[in-house]
């Protein structure tokens, strides 16, 4: 198929695409990557009337260091984010990540502001931005992850508001880092994944952090779990635990691809490997 008839734009500059996004509102859409956006156009899911290009926005394209974390422009590629130095330095659970995304002819071309502002709850990006206590920031405000991702494909974005980077803080010293995905096959969607960071203090664990995908409408901060972990010793009785908590925890949904028992089955599965991954990272 082919999408509906449109009217195609395509600024030169972020002020310039600002203005275009306010003239047209609701009735345009933004085009960075396409990996998302081009098949709902050829299928008419989407028929907007206005298509505004900002493949030429190199302004949007940049990875740098910000208070022992990163910043990373909206157009910055899935394959950059993999590749970069600076971020498996300072970020690695992105680097790993960024690997499971799809093939990489798609990594290639996706790009962080459209993953994020796309909010597929079974993306890597939106995942990760939870974990990571993520701020995204827009031409107008910044948005917490945790506010940011609303619904299925649904954000907090408004009509006429472009993502223009990301702010991704440092991990406190001695944290390790866990990311654990399953697919069916490599490079389709992921029927589950689970990140984990645990940060170790006089051989107890200081904090953790786990997020989940696959079994929400949004990607998932799984609160009760960090929580039991807080200030215990790393045993193998606390990480079945954490699983099992983290299988109660999520209410995923059943689809052609797999049932909801299965999805808390990979969650519990996953949270373990996670948590033992990051444990021995922080080690």
């Amino acid at each position: 198929m082919k999408p509906a008839a449109f009217d195609y734009l395509r600024p030169d500059s972020v002020d310039e695409a600002v203005a275009q996004l306010a003239e047209h509102g609701g009735d345009a859409k933004v085009l960075a990557g396409g990996q998302s956006l081009v098949p709902l156009l050829n299928f008419r899911v989407v028929r907007p009337q206005t298509l505004i290009d900002i493949n030429r926005l190199a302004a949007l394209d940049f990875i740098e260091e910000h208070d022992g974390g990163l910043r990373i422009g909206a157009l910055t590629r899935h394959y950059a984010l993999e590749s970069s130095a600076l971020v498996a330095s300072r970020l690695p659970v992105i680097s790993a990540a960024m690997a499971h995304v799809a093939h990489l002819a798609i990594r290639n071309r996706g790009t962080i502001g459209g993953s994020l502002s796309h909010a597929d709850p079974a993306a890597e990006l939106p995942m990760l931005a939870l974990l990571l206590d993520a701020e995204i920031r827009t031409d107008a405000d910044s948005h917490t992850a945790a506010d940011f991702f609303v619904g299925p494909l649904t954000t907090a974005l408004a009509e006429d508001e472009l993502v223009t980077e990301i702010v991704v803080p440092g991990l406190p010293p001695r944290t390790g880092w866990g990311f654990e995905e399953f697919s069916l096959r490599h490079g389709d969607f992921a029927i589950a994944a689970v990140a984990a960071t645990v940060t170790v203090a006089d051989g107890k664990i200081a904090e953790a952090r786990l997020a989940a995908m696959g079994v929400g409408e949004t990607p998932l901060r799984l609160r009760a779990v960090e929580a039991g972990l807080a200030g215990e010793a790393f045993t193998s009785k606390l990480v079945v635990e954490a699983a099992q908590l983290a299988r109660n925890e999520v209410d995923p949904p059943s689809d052609l691809r797999a049932s909801a028992e299965f999805r808390r089955r990979l969650v519990a599965t996953l949270t373990e490997r996670a948590l033992a991954a990051a444990w021995a990272r922080a080690q």
